[in-house]
């Protein structure tokens, strides 16, 4: 387990027990993956009402929305290129920091193109956000703790998905658009104060990169990682979860506003409990990989996933809500056990390794996002899930290169 100093604790939280202190610690890595990326999928919540606002169609406001991926990307690779030269608290402070502009703005309601460009730009803030946090934890947490801290992250971004729908919705329904996004902005404001009180100052001294030489260029790195089995086919699994998980998420919203459920948006908003069931389920990702290891692991949570396509398909709710809570444990508990693989598997460049990773994860549901979308606008919502089915079959299929990483 890492030192209880490691995320910055208190003095009384030091002085706790080994359980209450991981508990802690836990508690605050997921408040910190929450406002984070709270702002990433809440918007999802109120499709329908930005497509009437700017009267567009689903796939022209569903790839403005999650133009957010293309930015998370961009903000991805930065990180990989130069996370060795950045303080990792002072990093994720003003990324939080600049997140609040672009949000805040979004709030005007400017033209399609702009809301995009200022979705690209909350991407590339909250990305690097995210990837310095995790190369943070993966420094500062042992091996045996860092499986359960990248589990804690990842369990945030859960929360941040059914919290930041719910919040959202009700916000639109009750007090508008332009609202809702200003009270995100002040999120994204406590995500920088919070990151500014726990993370230690000073950024950990840097590791050999791929052969031992500290001067190795941020691209003979990439191609190390690259050339890693195990990290290369979990940078595709990762590009495959995203492109499942946005190609559901994105557009059950129109199906669940259509004939014959005709939700309203509070009640769209409503509809994000299915998330809950991940907020249980994700924090044993650790103990997932623990007993079965990665590779299996992988494999059976994908597994939910898929169980959960052909009840998306059923014209009743009850049975899709059930389709929407398995594929949400299915992705978030394999995204959860990939970001713990790529920790352990990344050497001593962490921040590079999880960049890579950010970039195809993100990659992957900005693909989803379009492509997905011009199949459930021609050919309907049957065939967006057979696209689902051949994401997730794809991931399975790369977990077969795996090689669990060294316990030490």
């Amino acid at each position: 387990m890492s030192h209880p100093g490691a995320l910055g604790l208190s003095g009384s939280a030091k002085r706790a027990g080994a359980p209450t202190g991981e508990l802690l610690r836990n508690l605050i890595i997921g408040l910190m993956a929450f406002l984070t990326v709270v702002d990433l999928f809440a918007t999802q919540a109120i499709l329908p009402s930005l497509a009437r606002a700017y009267g567009v169609s689903p796939a022209a406001i569903g790839i403005a929305v999650n133009a957010t991926t293309l930015g998370m990307a961009f903000g991805g690779l930065g990180v990989a290129l130069l996370g060795r030269r950045i303080d990792r608290r002072r990093g994720v402070v003003v990324s939080l920091l600049l997140l609040a502009v672009p949000t805040a703005l979004l709030g005007t309601l400017p033209d399609l193109w702009l809301f995009a460009a200022l979705r690209v730009l909350q991407g590339v803030c909250m990305a690097a956000a995210f990837t310095l946090t995790l190369a943070y934890l993966g420094e500062a947490c042992s091996a045996a703790a860092a499986a359960g801290a990248f589990a804690a992250y990842v369990t945030g971004n859960v929360a941040s998905n059914f919290v930041g729908r719910l919040a959202a919705a009700a916000l639109v329904d009750h007090l508008g658009l332009v609202p809702n996004f200003v009270a995100f902005s002040l999120l994204n404001l406590a995500g920088a104060g919070l990151a500014a009180v726990v993370l230690n100052a000073g950024r950990p001294a840097p590791g050999a990169p791929v052969g031992g030489h500290a001067w190795a260029s941020p691209l003979a790195v990439w191609a190390g990682h690259v050339a890693n089995p195990t990290l290369s086919a979990a940078f595709g699994i990762g590009f495959c979860i995203l492109f499942a998980f946005l190609g559901t998420f994105t557009y059950v919203n129109f199906v669940l506003t259509g004939s014959p459920f005709l939700v309203g948006p509070m009640t769209l908003g409503f509809v994000y409990v299915v998330f809950v069931p991940a907020l249980v389920t994700t924090p044993f990702a650790g103990r997932v990989s623990g007993r079965l290891g990665f590779r299996r692991g992988l494999a059976a949570s994908l597994l939910v996933a898929a169980l959960g396509l052909p009840l998306l398909m059923l014209p009743a709710l009850p049975a899709l809500l059930i389709g929407l809570v398995l594929v949400g444990i299915g992705t978030f508990l394999a995204q959860a056990l990939a970001t713990g693989l790529v920790g352990r598997s990344a050497g001593d460049e962490h921040a590079s390794a999880s960049g890579l990773y950010l970039v195809s994860y993100y990659l992957g549901g900005l693909v989803g996002t379009a492509v997905l979308g011009l199949v459930f606008e021609r050919l309907g919502w049957t065939a967006c899930m057979l696209g689902v089915a051949a994401s997730l079959a794809l991931a399975a299929a790369l977990t077969t290169r795996l090689r669990e990483p060294s316990s030490t």
